[in-house]
């Protein structure tokens, strides 16, 4: 249920099968079984993912994968359960996808080391 609440919430567009979020609800209602057994016999296969290319400010384009609704559900769950784990491994300094983390906290951290007498700011993606 949380997964399902975090990507209604989420909400974006659909995957390659057209399956809008606000479907989802409903498909799950007729299909939450068969969804479940194919998870746990481990015989579910992931959707392609829909490619849509997304202007970057500086010009040109930047390709963005959208996966189905059903895709995004599941890794919803798997990231729940795992992060717990995983979570407490990374840097303090790590920003990227993690809970209230992000671009604008890197950059007040940024700030604050300047503001120490920091000298050098390393920026890296992996």
């Amino acid at each position: 249920m949380r997964s399902y609440r975090q990507v209604l919430s989420n909400a974006g567009s659909a995957g390659v099968d057209g399956m809008m979020v606000k479907e989802l609800k409903a498909w799950l209602r007729s299909n939450h079984s068969c969804l479940k057994q194919q998870l746990e016999q481990g015989i579910y296969r992931p959707d392609a993912v829909r490619e849509v290319e997304i202007p970057k400010a500086g010009g040109g384009v930047r390709k963005l994968g959208i996966p189905t609704v059903i895709d995004r559900l599941i890794q919803q769950a798997m990231h729940q359960i795992l992060s717990v784990g995983y979570e407490p491994t990374f840097s303090e300094g790590s920003y990227r996808f993690r809970p209230k983390c992000g671009a604008h906290h890197a950059v007040r951290q940024g700030c604050t080391y300047v503001s120490e007498g920091k000298k050098e700011i390393v920026d890296l993606d992996l």
